[in-house]
């Protein structure tokens, strides 16, 4: 169901940039299960340009039962804006959930009136995705926006009216992008550096998905995917709570 919002951003980031390859570690790109009631394959792209210094996406393809695209876009360490955060998430035909947002990397009023104020058009322009759903996994208040997009909605949604909203919202952070200052000042940038690593700690300790990956791919396989690959920043709890 999603695979032509992945083609749409693999099309957009191609003709934006000068894309290199960021490597995956191995075992991590692509996966095959056959545990659930329909074999599921699992694979990620991982890319680097200037302005960019992460760009991952990951597709699972369940037939039926599941169709995922998750992806996340990390700004160079030169740049204050938010990430960019992607997740759709289809059940069957009945169960679909979409979430999009400019992740802030700060609360304060400057740093969302600079960034994150522009989304209010956009969001107020989806008002039937922006359903404002409780968070049982993370605080509304921390790494999201007020004007993310967050619903649970039915298939046809998804083709028409999810699919212009991620055009539009891909849009306006590219548009960010290309005005952004870069950062000049060292303390600045390790401010940034400390920043994203943060949100990484945050998002690895708190990821509902790991326990889908490990349904699918195993708890081993699933714990290097979220700590190797997803959040590589991030420490898994065990090796911090040791230290």
């Amino acid at each position: 169901m999603y695979k032509c919002f992945l083609e749409h951003l693999e099309q957009w980031l191609l003709q934006r940039f000068t894309l290199e390859s960021r490597p995956i570690p191995p075992g991590l790109e692509y996966q095959v299960s056959d545990r659930g009631r329909n074999p599921a394959t699992i694979q990620s792209w991982c890319y680097q340009c200037p302005q960019l210094r992460k760009i991952r996406y990951t597709y699972i393809d369940a037939g039926a039962s599941a169709q995922i695209f998750n992806s996340v876009i990390y700004p160079s360490h030169h740049y204050d804006l938010p990430l960019l955060g992607i997740d759709f998430l289809s059940f069957g035909q009945v169960k679909n959930l979409i979430v999009m947002d400019f992740q802030p990397l700060f609360q304060d009023e400057a740093y969302l009136r600079k960034y994150i104020h522009p989304l209010q058009t956009l969001h107020d322009k989806y008002p039937d995705l922006a359903q404002g759903l409780e968070m049982k996994f993370y605080d509304a208040n921390q790494y999201f926006s007020k004007y993310l997009l967050f619903a649970k909605t039915d298939a046809e949604t998804v083709r028409t009216r999810v699919f212009e909203a991620f055009k539009d919202y891909l849009n306006l952070y590219w548009q960010m992008l290309a005005q952004a200052e870069p950062l000049i000042d060292r303390s600045d940038i390790q401010r940034i550096v400390k920043a994203q690593k943060d949100y990484d700690q945050y998002s690895a300790d708190r990821d509902p998905a790991s326990g889908l990956f490990s349904s699918y791919f195993g708890h081993q396989w699933s714990e290097r995917f979220l700590h190797e690959f997803l959040f590589e920043d991030a420490v898994p709890l065990v090796a911090s709570a040791a230290k």
